[in-house]
């Protein structure tokens, strides 16, 4: 059942674009109605939980949702440059290389020969598996300054800046996960509005896209669940996995269009992100 819990944050947060996607809406309106399904979920939690707000707590944890918002924002943006079953992977190896870059740096971590071979070990698998996700062909290379992935990888990289320092903030702060919650998600609401009102996100698709917002809301909850079930090492390396439902998401159901030498590469790339991200899985404890 503990590892049944530790697996909900893979499905749920693997999924998000794809039901996205199936949902429909452009970028501004799927991150808005996302947020508020976020910020619904978070409201009911709070009957349940006794969370120590403090002064500190409330604003770090709602900038920690305004970075998510601007990261969200642009994932859902690189999607329709990209596709999700290209996006997820790249932007999960972004934000696996940024987070554990920043953990070493300002946490000290990998303080042990071992754990920094296993580090290093992993950050090279991730950097290859991302530059394989990338891959493109030759006709689509001819015309770079138009090409998807010319127009995608800006967006990622603005997107890996807001998810790290979403994650890193609190971190920092050492705000507890059921503190941050709800003032999290109200920033989140908040950035994604501000983002968001010159493109007038308000429709009918805003409303679907709650959805996958109780999705993310969900996958969180479970992630916070499994931690003290299970471990760090183990809760972190299981969520990571959820870029195979995405990726294969994308291809089969979405019908994303790959050619056989892209889909291996798409295939490969994805697996080898997940290796990375369980062997980072195992600094962490």
């Amino acid at each position: 059942m503990d590892i049944l819990i530790a697996l909900i944050p893979a499905v749920m947060w693997g999924s998000i674009l794809l039901v996205s996607t199936k949902l429909g809406g452009g970028p501004y309106s799927q991150v808005v109605g996302t947020t508020f399904g976020a910020l619904i979920f978070s409201i009911a939690a709070i009957f349940f939980i006794s969370p120590d707000f403090t002064l500190t707590a409330v604003i770090v944890s709602f900038i920690s949702g305004l970075l998510w918002a601007l990261g969200q924002t642009n994932q859902f943006r690189t999607v329709t440059h990209l596709g999700v079953s290209k996006t997820l992977p790249i932007s999960t190896g972004l934000q696996l290389v940024g987070t554990s870059l920043f953990g070493v740096l300002a946490f000290g971590e990998w303080s042990t020969t071992m754990k920094l071979i296993i580090g290093i070990s992993a950050l090279v698998l991730i950097c290859l598996g991302v530059v394989l996700t990338s891959y493109q062909e030759k006709d689509e290379e001819e015309n770079k300054e138009g090409s998807p992935l010319k127009k995608g990888i800006p967006l990622l990289l603005i997107s890996t800046v807001g998810y790290v320092g979403y994650v890193v903030i609190i971190r920092w702060f050492n705000i507890d996960g059921w503190t941050a919650i709800l003032p999290q998600s109200v920033g989140m609401v908040t950035g994604a509005i501000l983002l968001s009102v010159k493109h007038k996100p308000f429709n009918k698709y805003t409303i679907r896209n709650i959805i996958p917002g109780l999705m993310w809301a969900t996958g969180n909850l479970a992630l916070l669940l499994s931690i003290p079930r299970v471990g760090t090492a183990t809760s972190f390396s299981l969520s990571q996995t959820g870029i195979i439902i995405s990726t294969l998401g994308g291809i089969f159901l979405l019908g994303e269009k790959k050619t056989k030498k892209q889909l291996v590469f798409v295939v490969i790339g994805s697996i080898l992100i997940i290796i990375g991200g369980v062997m980072l899985g195992f600094t962490k404890e």
